[in-house]
């Protein structure tokens, strides 16, 4: 059995601007917690392979997927198609937290800028 946890997890900062905690990275997969400051967003972006599914766990902000834009809060999840431009702006007051599930595993290489 393999068990993580966001309290022993080392934060990084991915290529989109955004720090996160992974708690698993296999060929197939990531599970990662990241975190988003008030007024902090990520740079817009896709990536080829990954899906990716944001769930919220923490906060508000405005998501916007190919150029759709939908206010997320907690106990929302988005779905983001490989291929989907998209950003996340939290415009709220507080940290803005969410789990990020990838499949395949988010990669740097595998992100995309405009």
């Amino acid at each position: 059995m393999d068990i993580s946890s966001v309290r022993t997890a080392e934060p990084f900062t991915t290529k989109d601007g955004s720090t996160i905690r992974e708690l698993h990275h296999t060929a197939a997969q990531s599970l990662a917690e990241a975190t988003l400051e008030p007024d902090q967003a990520t740079e817009r972006h896709y990536h080829r392979l990954s899906e990716e599914i944001y769930f919220v766990l923490k906060g508000s902000g405005d998501m916007e997927v190919d150029g759709e834009h939908r206010r997320i809060a907690v106990g929302d999840a988005v779905l983001i198609p490989p291929g989907a431009w998209h950003t996340l702006h939290n415009n709220g007051t507080s940290e803005l937290l969410i789990l990020c599930c990838c499949s395949p595993a988010y990669s740097h290489e595998d992100t995309y800028f405009e």
